[in-house]
């Protein structure tokens, strides 16, 4: 891909502050969703009641705390974001159930994602003995490409949810549609035939257009009375603060000493398994990035670097907001559809998330924007993770068996949604493709390279033959 900003390119202050609130848009939808699905957890909800309040403004400081810290263990050499990793949404809960109260669920958080972050920091050190070509020979093209286009066709449910789904109930559908339509058209025109910034900011853009679509549809709606019209709701304004300091989840854990050896292996079984299967995606999201920037990241900054900045920035973002993080596809999807690969962009966006914590009405801005504009935009994201994996395949020899039924089984397993629940430890789906991926090549890796012959159709054999005749 021709980069307009390749990673080391610093672009004018102005700009770095646009690409940064674009890098914002792109995450945060999902780096807030972990928190609000973990706070209507019904499990919790039986034990202690409906108290339990993860905070948004929290997980977006996390975010970015723990992507400076990826910025910093892999010197400014891979330029993606970290957010809140929906893998572990199984394991904080079995944090808070399993705690002898909320104020050990808190802590519970911290302590499981620093164990998983060990998990990281001991594959950092396997790889930094054995090295990275025994990744290249388990998890060659064939697999890695349809694993990363499964990481895009798996979301794609959740894209063109959203693209439908207003925010206030009693909202149409087809309102909900129509501004989510307005945001993708706008994204990809800006992208496609917009002049140079136009085509750096796309997001930025099509979020705008669908805010405003909206907020039309919204005074039509309060002008005649018609609920169906309003699909954005401006609640989080209502008493919003101009400052105001996160509810960080270490302040909230005030019970350490309570905490007991049982619940420390509740803890291990719940985390520890589950950074074994993120590990496979951290593969597959620094192959797909290496893929769109032209640089293999496995090799500079090396896989040592970015497994040990994912792992120690996963420890600082539960601890601030609770959520472990992890490197995240909505952001690589918008390196690759923006061509913007500078790593100042990301430093920028890590900075942007810790101010825009503090400040209630950006919050609430950001909170308020409707879930069928950013599923507008993430369709544009999540098809390009899906395209990047699909390019990955034209490099692989499809006329062998062996590499056709390595595809096949991670397309079908991933787009028909296979995931194993073992206790409170899930293989979601990206994985469970993954791991099938990997067995069955190993199984068929005793086959043989035969030369293959091209075949001529019958009717080439006869016009062949005509032709033979004509010759003589």
């Amino acid at each position: 891909m021709n980069l307009i900003y390749d990673i080391n390119d610093r672009p004018k202050p102005g700009e770095i502050l646009l690409f940064a609130i674009q890098q914002l848009l792109a995450i945060m939808a999902a780096t807030i969703a972990v928190p609000a699905v973990i706070n209507s957890s019904e499990d919790i909800a039986a034990i202690f009641g409906s108290g339990t309040q993860l905070s948004s403004a929290a997980a977006i400081f996390g975010a970015g705390v723990g992507t400076f810290v990826y910025l910093l263990f892999t010197r400014s050499k891979s330029p993606v974001f970290l957010g809140s990793s929906f893998a572990f949404i199984g394991s904080m809960i079995s944090a808070f159930t399993g705690a002898a109260s909320m104020a050990v669920g808190y802590w519970g958080l911290i302590i499981g994602a620093v164990m998983a972050g060990l998990v990281y920091a001991v594959l950092a050190l396997v790889v930094k003995i054995a090295g990275v070509k025994w990744i290249d020979r388990l998890m060659p093209p064939v697999i890695i490409g349809p694993t990363v286009a499964i990481i895009g066709l798996s979301l794609a449910g959740n894209a063109v949810g959203d693209l439908t789904r207003s925010s206030v109930e009693g909202g149409s559908v087809y309102v909900a549609l129509i501004c989510g339509l307005v945001t993708l058209a706008v994204t990809i025109f800006c992208s496609t035939y917009g002049k140079k910034m136009a085509k750096l900011i796309p997001f930025i853009l099509g979020i705008l257009a669908g805010y405003a679509c909206a907020s039309v549809f919204a005074l039509i709606g309060k002008a005649t009375g018609n609920p169906a019209f309003t699909v954005i709701d401006y609640s989080a304004f209502k008493g919003v603060k101009l400052f105001a300091v996160p509810d960080f989840t270490f302040l909230k854990g005030s019970a350490l000493k309570d905490i007991s050896g049982s619940y420390l292996i509740t803890l291990f079984s719940a985390y520890v398994p589950v950074a074994f299967v993120v590990f496979a995606e951290h593969l597959a999201d620094h192959k797909n990035l290496s893929n769109i920037i032209g640089t293999d990241l496995l090799k500079e900054p090396g896989l040592t670097r970015t497994l040990l900045g994912d792992g120690v920035g996963s420890m600082a973002g539960a601890f601030f907001g609770g959520c472990p993080n992890t490197t995240y596809g909505e952001s690589i999807g918008c390196v690759a559809i923006t061509r913007n690969a500078s790593v100042v962009s990301i430093w920028g966006a890590a900075c942007l998330c810790i101010l825009v914590s503090f400040i209630g009405p950006l919050m609430a801005f950001l909170q308020t924007i409707p879930n069928c504009v950013m599923g507008g935009v993430c369709v544009t994201l999540y098809g390009f993770i899906a395209m990047s994996g699909f390019k990955m395949l034209q490099s692989v020899d499809l006329n062998k068996n062996r590499n056709l039924f390595v595809a096949s089984i991670i397309f079908i397993t991933g787009v028909g949604g296979l995931s194993v629940s073992f206790g409170p430890v899930e293989i979601r789906t990206v994985a469970c493709s993954l791991i099938l991926g990997i067995l069955a090549n190993v199984l068929l890796s005793k086959e043989k390279d035969e030369p293959v012959k091209e075949m001529k159709s019958q009717e080439n054999v006869r016009t062949g033959n005509k032709g033979a005749r004509k010759k003589r």
